[in-house]
């Protein structure tokens, strides 16, 4: 007689679904989950879902080149300032701040060297 466990079976998931475990069911002070790292830009996927994704990024003395998105996608400021550029636009974000970057409007984030920058950026399709 065998002594074999029955196998969990796993729960199915949506393709590409993924959730931080460090942040399921628990509560979390966002500034904390990612860290800086000298002259260098850090990201970090909270939640990934079909129709959207959050996402935390870190930034010391670098920003993101300007692109452009297929839906709009919501930055809120955390900690430190940037600016937000879209469509040639500057816009100033700080700590507690938000903006909404709208589809398809060419955008980046400017972070000077010697100033650092962390922001929870939302996007929904």
């Amino acid at each position: 007689m065998s002594s074999k466990k029955p196998e969990k079976k796993a729960e199915k998931k949506e393709d590409n679904d993924s959730v931080l475990t460090g942040v399921l069911g628990t509560t979390k002070d966002l500034s904390s989950l990612i860290d800086y790292q000298e002259n260098a830009v850090v990201s970090k996927m909270l939640l990934k879902k079909k129709n959207g994704n959050v996402t935390l990024f870190a930034f010391d003395g670098q920003g993101l080149s300007e692109h452009s998105a297929p839906f709009d996608a919501l930055v809120q400021g955390l900690d430190g300032d940037a600016t937000i550029m879209i469509a040639g636009k500057p816009n100033k974000i700080t700590k507690e701040q938000v903006i909404v970057m709208p589809a398809n409007k060419p955008h980046a984030v400017i972070v000077p060297a010697g100033t650092k920058f962390k922001m929870l950026l939302v996007m929904i399709s």
